[in-house]
């Protein structure tokens, strides 16, 4: 502990060291405080060690990524002259340097998640730390909400968060609540930054970040480098390892350059964020984000940014999920560039320029709104929260997204219809990796073997791309860059289950495990259908096969998706009997209606979702109004189509939805289509006996869908037609039900006479559009104020029309003459 208090006493130079007492204060007096300290001001360094001096325990803090993780713990060592491990510790996936006497342990927030869900009281800890919150993780997120809980049962239990920018009184009231915690700031030390604009290329093409754009990156990071400012080394943004890997092997300098990412060893890691030796080269650190807030880059005088970053993105609509790289946020934008004047005045490289800097989002989008949440939900539901019921978070979950993952979660056996989780959900939530690759670890050991098993999984969850066979057999030789953390993987998730042999399932067939929705067969125009429905593109390594399973599957553009909008990035090749064995779930075998030629056709199919196995016609009469019905489902209500009878109630009764409300029926087409068997069930229990659906008349069936208490008022609040002082009824045109509108009368104008003001619908709350029509049924005005029409604009119309149409009356005072729908010598 003496060692820490120096450090904070030493630490005078650094900005972080004139907060230290107002910490020390909040710490002891509140147990609770939020940090808001600016990257490279020493929070990281000075915030825990002073937290540890008013606690009993160790202090847990957490950093958002396994690279920031071991760096911090090493740099706490070093100011302490202590190995890592002794007094400073640090445990990551798969790696854990702790001992009794470690007081400050680094972890990543998905560690203390675990250890959380294990030990609720957290016995043993006097402090948590959660660094680097402005990120927004799905993790941090979560773990504000449940350490709120935990400090309830121990109040002595402390909480601190810190950022570099965040919401400081937003989160102080979040872990306050009525009485907010205390704030410590402190504020930012820049020297002189100045701005250099470098637009290039579009960005992103249509697998990803486009090439030419990266080689521009390239070039601007050589002018940047031969401008540099006293020697100074580089840092370069880029938004994953593929573009960190393709500029550095493009910039032929003479410079030290050295990868930054979460691929690299510790040792190279170490290397990028410790400062030049004297003697060296200059150094040009080309990083992905991690280096934007959680690590200080010593010695860095220039930053060149790509402005791109991943992000966490769901397509609900095709069963996709993943990392997508976009336009990075502007606080992103301006932490990466703050980091060239730390140390000195400095000077940041843009590749975009000033209009985009302009026009991009203001913050980051936390990742509980964009992220898959089948982890964090059964995480929630092990710890007695499901969906995060009752939970404080920074945001709340969003509804859809959570009804959409609990599914999958009650698809493994992870959950009940409640959301509680289930013997084999907590199984699966011991397993440290995503819940659908811990069911097809755990389901898979038995089939294909522990090792194959745990091998593909590993793969998986380490982003292997392309061919997964292939990438494994170079994975095992060390051919491949993820070959060493492949291996540890591996070899911990296989002793997670028990040591098997399997019983002779291919390997691959653990990936159809985790996605049996993602099983693909080739079509004949070379894309490849997933069992959901999906039509995706492949990669040239795999896009041979007949049958693939599918690991990640991604939205494209362009040639690369080869029209389908989507591409396949890793998966295997499997047999159609593995695709049959594993994602048996999936397997149906039904007689299916299919509309052609007016009528509805009867085929009994064999199929694996949406993959079609076996095709054979049968008799219409084999079909059941649940075929039929699927058949409208799939292909609209325009199959039966809409008589003009049928047209004009469904508009008017969505006239009366839009604008009075329940309880007239919504009749949009999502809707009749989501009701189709409660408003239409009796003719399409007789459409599958004769297989005409175009028979049917829809005028009955819609009349159903109005409750009897409000039917007799239908043409009271929105009748079919209209009558004007000529004694006509004019039928009134009503709007398009799906997109609204006016109602509108046409009416010749000589028709109208008299007529003060429109007549009103809807109980008085729309006015009639009057289309007023010459003789020859030609619109002369449109007006829903009738006596100002009269008053004025009537007038000119008068003078242009009498000598066009002599016959027909124009009398000087509309308002006194007699409406008529005749000429004058027929009047």
């Amino acid at each position: 502990m003496r060692k820490l208090a120096a450090l904070v006493d030493d630490g005078a130079s650094l900005p972080f060291a004139s907060a230290t007492a107002a910490l020390r204060d909040a710490v002891t007096q509140r147990r609770l405080a939020v940090v808001e300290a600016p990257p490279g001001t020493g929070k990281t360094t000075l915030g825990p060690p002073t937290v540890a001096g008013c606690v009993h325990g160790r202090v847990i803090v957490t950093q958002p990524r396994r690279v920031a993780v071991r760096a911090a713990a090493r740099r706490l060592a070093d100011l302490t002259g202590t190995r890592v491990g002794d007094l400073i510790g640090f445990t990551v996936r798969g790696e854990r340097a702790v001992t009794p006497q470690t007081k400050i342990e680094m972890v990543t927030p998905g560690v203390l998640l675990r250890r959380l869900l294990r030990d609720p009281s957290l016995e043993g800890v006097g402090a948590v730390v959660l660094d680097e919150v402005h990120e927004r993780g799905l993790d941090t997120d979560l773990l504000v909400g449940l350490l709120a809980e935990v400090r309830e049962m121990r109040p002595d239990l402390v909480l601190v968060a810190m950022s570099a920018t965040v919401d400081a009184a937003g989160f102080a009231s979040l872990l306050g609540g009525d009485t907010p915690a205390p704030v410590v700031s402190v504020p930012a030390v820049l020297f002189p930054l100045s701005e250099q604009w470098s637009p290039g290329p579009a960005p992103l093409g249509a697998r990803g970040v486009a090439p030419e754009f990266l080689d521009h990156v390239a070039a601007t990071v050589r002018t940047a480098f031969r401008e540099r400012p006293d020697d100074g080394d580089l840092l370069v943004f880029l938004p994953g390892v593929r573009e960190v890997r393709h500029v550095t092997g493009h910039l032929g300098l003479d410079a030290e350059v050295i990868e930054l990412h979460g691929q690299v060893s510790p040792r190279a890691q170490d290397r990028a964020v410790s400062g030049r030796r004297p003697g060296d080269r200059p150094r040009v650190i080309v990083s992905t984000a991690l280096a934007e807030s959680s690590l200080t880059v010593a010695g860095v005088r220039v930053v060149v940014d790509a402005g791109l970053s991943r992000e966490p993105r769901r397509d609900a609509g095709r069963g996709m999920s993943g990392l997508v790289t976009v336009r990075c946020s502007r606080s992103s934008a301006d932490q990466r560039a703050g980091r060239a004047a730390r140390q000195g005045a400095g000077t940041v490289w843009r590749c975009y320029d000033e209009r985009t800097y302009g026009a991009l989002r203001p913050d980051v989008t936390p990742e509980t709104q964009t992220a898959d949440l089948t982890g964090a939900l059964l995480a929630l539901a092990a710890w007695g929260a499901p969906r995060a019921e009752g939970l404080r978070l920074p945001t709340p979950l969003p509804a859809g997204p959570v009804r959409e993952d609990e599914a999958v979660l009650t698809w493994l056996g992870a959950v009940d219809e409640n959301g509680r989780i289930t013997a084999r959900g907590r199984r699966l939530a011991e397993t440290p990796v995503s819940p659908r690759w811990a069911r097809a670890l755990v389901d898979g050991a038995p089939l294909v073997g522990s090792r194959n098993a745990a091998e593909y999984v590993a793969a998986a969850e380490l982003g292997a791309d392309g061919d997964l066979t292939d990438a494994i057999v170079a994975l095992r030789a060390g051919r491949h860059p993820l070959s060493r953390q492949w291996r540890e993987e591996a070899s911990r998730l296989a002793r997670l289950v028990a040591d098997t042999p399997g019983h002779g399932e291919p390997p691959a067939a653990t990936i159809v495990l985790a996605y049996p929705e993602r099983v693909a067969r080739r079509t004949a125009d070379g894309a490849y259908l997933l069992a959901s429905g999906t039509r995706a593109a492949a990669p040239a390594e795999l896009a041979g096969h007949e049958w693939l399973a599918v690991a990640e599957v991604s939205r494209a553009a362009g040639n690369a998706a080869a029209g389908t909008g989507a591409i396949i990035r890793s998966g295997a090749p499997v047999t159609e009997a593995t695709a049959r064995s594993a994602a048996h779930e999936l397997l149906v075998e039904e007689v299916r209606g299919e509309f052609a030629g007016g009528r509805v056709r009867a085929r009994r199919v064999t199929a694996l979702g949406a993959i079609e196995l076996t095709s054979t016609p049968v008799p219409a009469a084999e079909l059941d109004a649940g075929a039929v019905t699927t058949v409208v489902k799939e292909r609209g209500l325009g199959v039966i189509g809409w008589s003009p009878d049928a047209e004009e109630l469904r508009r008017r009764l969505a006239f009366l939805r839009r604008e009075v409300g329940d309880p007239w029926p919504d009749v949009s087409d999502a809707s009749l289509l989501d009701r189709l068997e409660e408003w239409l069930g009796p003719e399409l229990a007789r459409a599958s006996r004769t297989g005409d659906l175009r028979a049917i008349s829809l005028t009955a069936p819609l009349r159903r869908l109005v409750p009897w208490q409000v039917a007799a008022r239908l043409d009271d609040l929105a009748p079919s037609r209209l009558a004007v002082p000529s004694g006509s009824t004019i039928r009134l045109s009503y709007p398009d039900a799906e997109h609204g509108g006016r109602v509108v009368c046409a009416v010749k104008l000589q028709e109208c006479f008299g007529l003060a003001s429109s007549p009103l619908l809807a109980d008085g709350r729309v006015p009639v559009q009057f289309q007023l029509l010459s003789p020859a049924g030609r619109p002369l005005a449109v007006t829903d104020d009738l006596a100002s029409f009269w008053s004025g604009p009537y007038a000119q119309v008068r003078a242009e029309m009498r000598g066009r149409y002599p016959k027909h009356p124009w009398p000087e005072d509309p308002w006194s003459a007699t409406a008529t729908a005749r000429t004058k010598r027929r009047s």
